[in-house]
């Protein structure tokens, strides 16, 4: 027998109500890089795919439900949740820390409510920290077999041998997203309770446990799981081997390994209304205990025109590489629309008050051949003679730009094998040469620990970690 659910996190939801069109509201779609004006279509896009599957009949939403904590926001989402729950379908949710509002230096939340208006943003009834467990209670905490009161955590039977645990991680709201120590020995203890009862456990929560990169971990630790290295070892002891994750807005799947060969995978799901807006199918074998994991998005966005584009060209469209890739064509024809177009990613000011100096940077930058960065390092890239004569013709800049296209849907376009892959290690692998020798201390606090220039980019090149950051199969 086979049991099937969904997983979607990160709607941001932003209700109709909250916005009038302006800049105010544009600009926070470009600062977010989200669909934000879009997302009750995009919404009701993936609920019309979840309905339409008959073999599944319950979604799982892992936090920032909302964009910024407006009741206005929560009560326009929960009718989306209703409904669902009117045809039948079960809805569970944890929250964080978009879904609710700073309240007086009792967190360390930095988000307010706010309506947007035609030229400015003002505030709005906010929903507070204490208030989403009950605002919520009735999509997943109602139907668990156990709720942890202090972090709104809970613990649920999906099916025959298979136990949820979904966390609620808002912690102090910035600086330590996780469990404190009471909420801990309940996850402790529930992992416990199922496994004696014979179930599989999974858990769902948030914050990333292992970073989509060493990197992200290095610089942005904070946003990481509050006590991620602690998990990971109960995890590991336990046997627990997988946890569903968000907030990176990143399509990503990553392999946890203890130096005693226990292991977990941590699978980051996009956010969904950005980069290409995807979720999770998952299902679970209830005799061979094998869950398999695939990937869906949307051809559609309900309720809007997009201008003829699909919905992941219309949600690509707004993300800051995208932005930057659609506004391209008007470097050399249209100055004053290209700077339109880069808003917020480029530094608007200053194109306008230098526009010769930057034109010739950017068309410069426009105008660079593959062969350039390849002669750089040509001592390490092992290119030969007939690569090097293609890369003379090969413009750098779109190359450079499907690399930084896949940061957020996954699965990096270049493989060992491409002379993109050649080009792009030996840059950094004679940076990596001349790191060693002068010990530049600037770049040595950039670099995660023990990593070099080389080892983060290919993370990045392509999917050096489980092969499909879309889908995977895991035997609990």
């Amino acid at each position: 027998m086979k049991y099937t659910f969904y997983l979607l996190t990160d709607p941001h939801y932003l209700a109709p109500e909250s916005w009038v069109e302006g800049e105010p509201v544009n600009g926070r779609e470009r600062g977010d890089q989200i669909a934000l004006k879009a997302t009750p279509g995009i919404f009701d896009s993936f609920a019309e795919k979840f309905l339409a599957d008959e073999t599944a009949d319950t979604l799982l939403i892992t936090g920032d439900l909302v964009n910024a904590g407006a009741v206005t926001d929560h009560e326009s989402f929960k009718k989306r949740l209703d409904a669902l729950k009117a045809k039948g379908k079960r809805v569970w949710v944890t929250t964080a820390t978009h879904d609710y509002s700073s309240q007086g230096g009792r967190d360390e939340n930095i988000f307010g409510a706010v309506r947007y208006i035609e030229d400015r943003s003002e505030p709005a009834e906010s929903v507070y920290k204490t208030e989403l467990l009950p605002l919520y209670y009735d999509y997943g905490p109602a139907d668990a077999d156990s709720v942890h009161e202090e972090s709104g955590s809970y613990s649920a039977k999906l099916c025959e041998g298979l136990r949820l645990i979904m966390i609620n991680d808002n912690g102090n709201g910035r600086s330590f997203c996780g469990l404190f120590a009471d909420g801990v020995k309940w996850l402790s203890d529930e992992i416990d309770k199922a496994q004696n009862a014979g179930e599989k456990v999974i858990l769902a929560v948030h914050h990333p446990v292992i970073a989509p990169w060493e990197i992200y971990r290095h610089v942005a630790d904070f946003e990481m799981y509050g006590g991620y290295k602690d998990l990971s070892r109960l995890m590991c002891e336990k046997g627990v081997r997988v946890i569903f994750t968000g907030h990176t807005h990143v399509q990503n799947i990553r392999k946890y390994e203890d130096e005693n060969g226990n292991y977990f995978y941590d699978v980051s799901t996009v956010a969904m209304g950005s980069a290409c807006g995807k979720m999770r199918k998952i299902t679970f074998d209830t005799e061979t205990k094998v869950l398999d994991v695939t990937s869906i998005g949307i051809e559609t966005i309900k309720g809007l025109d997009t201008g003829g584009k699909s919905a992941s060209e219309y949600i690509y469209g707004l993300n800051f590489i995208g932005l930057l890739e659609n506004s391209l064509p008007y470097l050399r024809t249209d100055w004053n629309r290209f700077v339109d177009g880069v808003r917020g990613l480029l530094p608007t000011d200053q194109l306008k008050a230098h526009p010769a100096l930057w034109k010739k940077a950017l068309k410069s930058a426009d105008n660079l051949k593959m062969s350039t960065p390849a002669k750089f390092g040509k001592k390490y890239n092992g290119l030969g003679k007939e690569e090097i004569k293609e890369l003379k013709s090969m413009p750098a800049l779109p190359e450079i730009i499907k690399v930084i296209k896949h940061i957020y849907p996954g699965n990096g376009p270049f493989g060992p094998d491409t002379v993109q892959y050649k080009v792009f290690t030996g840059v950094t692998r004679r940076v990596d040469h001349i790191q060693e020798k002068l010990h530049i201390k600037k770049l040595a606090e950039l670099l995660p620990e023990g990593q070099t220039l080389t080892d983060v980019l290919v993370s990045f090149l392509y999917n050096d970690r489980t092969g499909d950051d879309d889908a995977i199969t895991i035997q609990l």
